[in-house]
């Protein structure tokens, strides 16, 4: 019992700095999905061609890219703590910029900024929970909870679309991009002056200084961890969380980003499409919100074999069964759901375990980054995949690309296993 009040006293007193995070996610989740439920309103009040919709939207998937890939960068230079306050300045600069967009230059300019701001915002703010927490249990479901906020990011970003929805020319997406851009303003004020914040930033730091002058002899560089004296414990944790995240990234992002095309091509109108994904993104909100009570317990295994199940048995349905409106439908639901008890948010929390403080947002930062690389260029694939006459094909495909992730991802719970992490984690606290 003592230990129970004890980790809820740790998450009380920790939450906010999730909070924060998380918000983080809502305005990388926003976006995204902004930025695609609002192309088509850019388009006719900006008078864009087809070309000009392709290559802001390709922009803002290899920007959000790069972002993530030079977060290593981005913290040594600058150091964490700033990164974590400032970061989110860009991005309101850049979604402001969209907002008083009079052309195709100054749109492309500000989706630049802002989807670079968010891809480098994610790791930054996960390896800042994980530098201030307290010890490894609090840092899993503190970073399993900003799952839930990425979730919110996307049903706000619908809701919000969908209200504007009847206004003239560009002013809905203007409407839209404009609260994202407030609410990144005020999430960077709120990171730089709480007091709060800096005291656990200071607590934080004094923490991590005692940890790393008891391991002096050890160098903490990404290539020396992953290829040095440690290379057998830590190259085949980062190769597993790679392989199962770059698989896994693929799927889920075709059915983030194509998934009103696949309805509308399986004969729904564009009212069922929006709302059939909003009542799974909302049912799936609820798995994030299991996944996270259980993130720091030894039951996170039995979610990840679940879920994993769950999305190859969408998936495969599609492939053997039919392909028709309602089982896409229903696929859709199970992909909504598999993936949130054992996806992005089991990602965040085995790299954030696995690896020294000083090279986690460096790890996170290179997968992210070259996983959503990899989703840009197969995005201009992706709509001859799932179409009608092929996509029975496509479906066998993408459950092979489940059973990979899941072969990885188990192997990545065995090497957990082999190295004690969670309890190695507990002893160094």
């Amino acid at each position: 019992m003592e230990v129970t009040v004890r980790e809820k006293d740790l998450i009380n007193k920790y939450k906010p700095l999730a909070i924060a995070a998380g918000l983080g996610s809502v305005l990388g989740s926003g976006i995204i999905v902004g930025m695609s439920a609002t192309i088509t309103v850019w388009q006719s009040g900006l008078n864009l061609n087809n070309g000009q919709v392709g290559i802001i939207s390709g922009a803002l998937t290899f920007a959000i890219a790069i972002g993530s890939l030079i977060t290593g960068v981005i913290t040594k230079s600058i150091g964490l703590v700033k990164s974590f306050n400032y970061m989110n300045f860009i991005f309101a600069l850049g979604a402001f910029i969209c907002v008083l967009a009079p052309n195709y230059n100054a749109l492309l300019i500000g989706s630049i900024m802002a989807g670079f701001a968010s891809g480098a915002d994610l790791p930054i703010s996960l390896t800042m929970i994980s530098h201030d927490s307290p010890d490894e249990q609090t840092s899993s479901k503190l970073i399993a909870s900003t799952q839930i906020f990425w979730q919110i990011g996307v049903l706000g970003s619908y809701g919000a679309a969908f209200l504007v929805s009847k206004m003239s020319g560009a002013s809905g997406a203007r409407v839209v991009f404009a609260c994202l851009g407030v609410l990144a303003l005020g999430l960077s004020f709120w990171r730089t002056f709480s007091k709060d914040f800096k005291l656990l930033h200071k607590e934080g730091t004094k923490r991590q200084s005692f940890l790393n002058n008891s391991k002096r002899g050890e160098k903490q560089s990404t290539l020396s961890v992953l290829f040095g004296n440690n290379k057998n414990r830590y190259l085949p944790m980062f190769i597993s969380i790679m392989i199962f995240y770059i698989c896994w990234n693929l799927l889920a992002n075709t059915f983030g980003q194509f998934q009103t095309f696949m309805l509308v091509n399986a004969h729904a109108s564009q009212t069922l499409a929006t709302g059939a994904g909003l009542v799974l993104n909302f049912i799936s909100l609820f798995a994030t919100m299991a996944f996270a009570k259980c993130a720091g317990s030894k039951y996170r295994n039995c979610f990840f074999v679940v879920g994993m199940s769950i999305q190859f048995l969408g998936m495969f349905s599609l492939a053997v069964l039919s392909h028709e409106l309602w089982p896409i439908i229903f696929a859709i639901g199970f992909m909504s759901i598999g993936s949130n008890i054992a996806g992005e948010a089991i990602y965040k929390v085995w790299t954030q375990e696995a690896f020294p403080m000083s090279i986690r947002s460096s790890i996170q930062g290179f997968i992210g980054g070259f996983s959503r690389f990899l989703c840009g260029l197969f995005a201009f694939i992706t709509p001859a995949l799932v179409v009608q006459s092929v996509i029975k094909t496509t479906m066998i495909g993408f459950s092979g690309l489940i059973v990979v992730a899941c072969l990885f991802g188990l192997n990545m719970i065995r090497l957990e296993k082999k190295y004690d992490i969670q309890n190695e984690n507990r002893r160094e606290e």
